[in-house]
């Protein structure tokens, strides 16, 4: 390996499927983009609201100097307002009610225009055009469209508003099967100079019925995008179908079918591993957004939603060529970023549903989300196949996406908001200000089984090699179906998954919750798993060879585990002592007779088959949503020295503890069960809030493992949960040296 490989260049090898040190095109030279906002759009609620209320960022727009976000808000059927004029600090500006749900928003000038659902059913459908004057943020037209809007978009002249008429069916009748009527047509309103509404009470319909091979008499038109020739490209979702409309006439001046596509190496089981052993033939696009490149190509979001989905983007000509295709590209690249939602692989895996293009100086950069990945990926076009130039983290469930080139901006829209999970809603503002790709942490090479990247996510624990500083190995725990070690390579940015073992016992693989590892005395780790009262999961610990057969589980004591509450072992570390190798296994939180704020660690001794206990003290939960501080992983140092991570369970803005600390077993004798516990004294060594909020992220609740290397460099991972309501986001950082972790 190549220590020091600039991280465009390594990450061009990557995506590649180069090896790692021969030469490989850098990624796109220009600046790159960095997340400098992550802005919760709860806070943007009256004075006075409950902050729990739900909030929704679904589509989101700017004013024309890019100085004011306005987003939708479906639960609040209303437009909010943020100020980003310092877009590192973004402010509420106020909110303007609709009395309906707005569907899209797009602002243009003095005005913002919203698609505005009234529709009390699917089969009398409803619905306006709101034309809103931006600086009194007061409703000043609202046009009936004939139906129920889903999408609306100006002209770049400002002479017309086209308005995508969905009438969206009823996925609960006959399976969503359609054709259900009465189709959707695409309303076209004319502009004053003003931005008033010239025929607000009777706007031009554009029938697209009749135009589809598949269910013709029922478009179901989903997106739409003007281009300078004033000609909007329309998505017919469900039909599979593009059509172009001429918007001074009305009329469609060209349409064809999106097409199919074969995808090999894809993952379509939700089994609970990650794995490109799948593929799918004629898979229909289905496109969703759809975005103009330029007066003869644009580029669609094939989400898919009837019978489809391509699991990724194509850039078509106006004359219905396929000038690009991602393949399975797309998928892979969720895959490799440890951003892939299992859970979704049996339909239409990481859901590319937003596209996005804008010129920022000589690039025209085409932005892609995934909307069940978390991820937003960045082109270059280059006029042929497009050039991967950034990797974006998100929120959870990114849906509007809006490029501000006039200010060197992209903003994402998520609208997942569950305030009792601790995920909120969100506006994500990058700036296009890093001199080379910020994102990802780690990632993964292709796996010789598959032809796929090695699929991999909740890394929740971490050792380092005992003689190569360049490698370092990680457990993935129970979200997934097959316990994994991976090999990882840290003498590079970002770090890289490069192999792995899948843990056997009696040739049977295995299901652990693996929490934590550490090197086992004459080869091998030791791993420990999560127990839990609900899942009928005991705590073990585990001797594990090499290459990854389990060759001893060992229990608790009866009369100990008998104690147990419902958070078990979480961390491991090793060491020797008076000759003789022990290992210590950190409790999550307290059990049954451990004094409050009290957990335990367990000391193991391998050559009598003994336990011993201590307490360790944890701190109160400080957090305004309270919740509960626990540990989560254990390090040892030398000299009996161990690190410990202790953190609260809040994500956001709403985490207040996540602390290293360090404790020394030097010259303590553990207790049996029944005995008095000896208590450690705790040192905190680093603050890791100021780390984990330093990328300007909805942070994740979960720094779950630290690994110091043979060189002395520390390193932490953050668990990602599997992209399971959470960001998906794997932070691995490195947290200065080893020097750093003891008092």
């Amino acid at each position: 390996m190549i220590r020091g490989l600039p991280r465009g260049a390594l990450l061009a090898s990557i995506i590649l499927g180069l090896p790692i040190g021969l030469a490989a095109p850098a990624l796109a030279q220009s600046a790159n983009f960095e997340r400098v906002a992550t802005y919760p759009v709860y806070l943007n609620l009256p004075a006075g609201a409950d902050p729990t209320t739900e909030t929704v960022a679904e589509i989101v727009t700017a004013s024309d100097d890019g100085m004011t976000l306005i987003y939708t808000d479906g639960a609040g059927d209303a437009l909010g307002m943020v100020d980003v004029s310092d877009p590192a600090a973004p402010q509420g500006a106020g909110r303007v009610d609709l009395e309906g749900e707005p569907t899209s928003v797009y602002a243009h000038g003095a005005m913002v225009y919203a698609g505005v659902n009234t529709a009390e059913s699917y089969v009398e459908p409803s619905g306006h055009a709101a034309v809103v004057d931006l600086a009194s943020q007061s409703v000043v037209a609202t046009c009936d469209v004939g139906g129920q809007p889903d999408s609306v978009a100006v002209s770049p002249d400002g002479a017309y508003l086209a308005v995508v008429v969905e009438n969206e069916r009823d996925e609960d009748l006959d399976d969503g099967v359609i054709p259900q009527l009465p189709s959707g047509h695409l309303a076209v309103i004319d502009l004053g100079p003003d931005g008033m509404p010239e025929n607000c009470d009777a706007a031009r319909i554009v029938d697209l019925a009749g135009l589809a091979d598949l269910a013709p008499d029922d478009a179901e038109p989903e997106y739409v995008d003007i281009n300078t020739d004033n000609v909007a490209v329309v998505t017919l979702q469900e039909n599979n179908h593009l059509v172009l409309v001429d918007l001074p006439t009305g009329t469609v001046s060209g349409h064809f079918a999106g097409g199919a596509v074969d995808l090999t190496a894809i993952d379509t089981e939700d089994d609970g591993v990650v794995q490109g052993n799948s593929s799918l033939d004629g898979v229909p696009r289905e496109p969703d957004a759809v975005s103009w490149i330029d007066t003869n190509r644009f580029v669609t979001a094939n989400e898919g939603d009837y019978e489809g989905g391509s699991r990724g983007f194509t850039i078509f000509g106006t004359d219905g060529s396929v000038q690009y295709d991602s393949g399975n590209a797309y998928e892979h690249l969720g895959m490799r970023l440890g951003h892939y939602p299992d859970g979704r692989a049996d339909n239409k895996g990481m859901e590319p549903e937003g596209a996005e293009v804008g010129t920022f100086g000589d690039d025209t950069l085409i932005f892609v989300n995934a909307e069940r990945g978390n991820v937003v990926m960045v082109y270059r076009d280059t006029g042929g196949d497009p050039e991967l130039v950034d990797i974006l983290p998100t929120a959870v469930g990114p849906e509007g996406l809006l490029a501000i080139p006039q200010r060197d901006l992209f903003v994402v829209a998520t609208e997942v908001d569950e305030a009792d999970e601790g995920i909120r809603a969100t506006l994500t503002i990058f700036a296009r200000t890093a001199d080379a790709p910020v994102y990802p942490d780690i990632v993964s090479h292709d796996d010789p089984a598959t032809g796929a990247p090695i699929g991999w996510g909740a890394l929740s624990g971490l050792v380092a090699h005992d003689s190569d500083a360049a490698t370092v190995y990680a457990v993935s725990d129970s979200f997934y179906s097959e316990s994994r070690i991976f090999t990882v390579d840290v003498s590079t940015t970002p770090a890289v998954i490069t192999d792995y073992v899948t843990l056997t016992l009696d040739g049977e693989v295995k299901a652990y919750d693996l929490e934590g590892l550490a090197l086992r005395a004459g080869g091998g780790f030791w791993v420990v798993s999560e127990g839990s009262i609900n899942a009928e999961r005991p705590n073990l610990l585990l001797a594990v060879a090499a290459d990854g057969t389990v060759e001893q589980e060992i229990a608790l004591p009866e009369d100990v585990d008998a104690l147990m509450r419902n958070n078990g072992f979480e961390g491991v570390a090793a060491w020797e002592h008076d000759g003789s190798e022990q290992v210590v296994v950190a409790f999550q939180r307290e059990w049954e007779g451990d004094p409050d704020q009290h957990v335990r660690l367990g000391i193991y001794a391998p050559d009598t088959g003994s336990w011993g206990f201590v307490h360790y003290p944890i701190d109160a939960p400080s957090s305004p949503r309270g919740g509960w501080v626990g540990l989560s992983e254990i390090t040892h140092l030398g000299d009996g020295t161990f690190a410990i991570l202790e953190r609260d369970n809040q994500p956001g803005t709403y985490a207040t503890h996540k602390v290293v600390t360090a404790v020394s077993l030097a010259g303590i004798e553990p207790a049996a069960q029944g005995d008095a516990f000896p208590v450690l004294e705790k040192t905190v060594t680093i603050d890791l809030l100021p780390m984990l909020r330093a990328t300007n992220g909805w942070i994740s609740d979960k720094p779950e493992g630290i690994a110091v290397t043979a060189d002395g460099q520390a390193y932490l991972v953050v668990d990602n949960d599997g992209v399971d309501d959470a960001t998906g986001e794997t932070q691995f950082l490195r947290l200065g040296t080893a020097d750093d972790l003891v008092p």
